[in-house]
């Protein structure tokens, strides 16, 4: 049995609504993926529900001749590794709340990670094409994560493996730059931010939350799915024009939907080619490849990563 084969790892997304799991090789490829519905509460019952399910798909999903290295946790919100806090997440309600709850069932090591952060992990680790990347994650908020694979930043204290934190752990906040002053109020309290215009919710929000039904009417051509389509690719082209402009790199669109962009993705670098002050080639932005469980394989990843520093 090879290394990649005997060593395995888990990696464990946490959100508002559902818990989702991976079980990977060393290389990062996806042996097993589950989710369950469960929404998030801080509450001693919820912590061990999910150690619950963590060691349930351990016991009955890796046989005992191969070896957990550990579990990486992926949380929407802001981690402080130093002081073993999730500092803030908004989707989860949660502020200060020390990483002993979450992990206070879990019998193996465990790690956390950002989710934007994971998701862009899982999408750049096996990458062969070294350059910097952007990753934008639109879910029911909007996030994202920078790999500068030519900077110092890459290797300074404010970086955990490939990622950028930067010096509050809160770098790839795109959700909270402003778009359109004096705009549509944010759940932030500030107005125009680019999460009120491009979060997976502008879209699925009279579709209770369901953001496939919304691609389904589109790709019906239901004439208000057009027009609203129409105004968030625009918004979109806006908020990754400026990154291309600040950042000049690849970037990936990530998250809920991203999952859904890859057809429509011609019809937004149209948009971006008319935008761009310095080029007429659009070939930077590309979807996301992971389109289940993203942010579950990067926290998969970071334990990955981990191990293998020390062999």
């Amino acid at each position: 049995m090879t290394l990649k084969e005997k060593f395995l790892s888990i990696g464990v997304d946490i959100t508002r609504n559902h818990i989702g799991i991976v079980i990977t090789d060393l290389a990062g490829n996806i042996l097993f993926h589950d989710r369950v519905f469960k929404k998030y509460e801080d509450t001693d019952h919820y912590y061990k529900e999910l150690a619950d399910f963590i060691i349930s798909t351990k016991e009955e999903k890796i046989s005992e001749d191969k070896t957990l290295i550990g579990v990486g946790i992926s949380i929407p919100g802001i981690i402080d590794e130093e002081k073993e806090l999730i500092a803030y997440s908004h989707t989860l309600s949660v502020h200060n709340v020390s990483y002993k709850k979450f992990v206070k069932y879990i019998p193996y090591n465990c790690e956390f990670i950002n989710d934007a952060s994971a998701a862009c992990l899982a999408e750049t680790y096996k990458s062969h094409d070294k350059k910097s990347v952007v990753y934008i994650s639109l879910s029911n908020t909007v996030g994202g994560a920078f790999v500068f694979e030519n900077s110092s930043w890459k290797h300074s204290s404010q970086s955990t493996d490939s990622i950028f934190l930067g010096d509050n752990r809160r770098a790839g906040e795109f959700g909270h730059f402003t778009l359109h002053p004096n705009g549509e109020k944010c759940y932030c309290g500030k107005t125009g931010c680019f999460d009120s215009y491009g979060s997976a919710l502008v879209l699925s929000g009279e579709l209770e939350g369901k953001l496939e039904l919304f691609f389904e009417k589109l790709i019906n051509k239901d004439p208000k799915s057009i027009k609203l389509w129409d105004q968030y690719l625009e918004t979109l082209a806006i908020a990754i024009n400026n990154l291309r402009m600040i950042f000049d790199c690849n970037i990936i669109i990530g998250g809920y939907v991203g999952s859904f962009i890859e057809p429509y993705l011609e019809e937004l670098k149209d948009i971006l080619k008319s935008r761009n002050t310095f080029e007429e080639d659009a070939s930077y932005v590309v979807a996301c490849k992971f389109k289940i469980e993203a942010s579950a394989t990067g926290g998969s990843i970071k334990q990955i990563e981990k191990f293998m520093s020390k062999i």
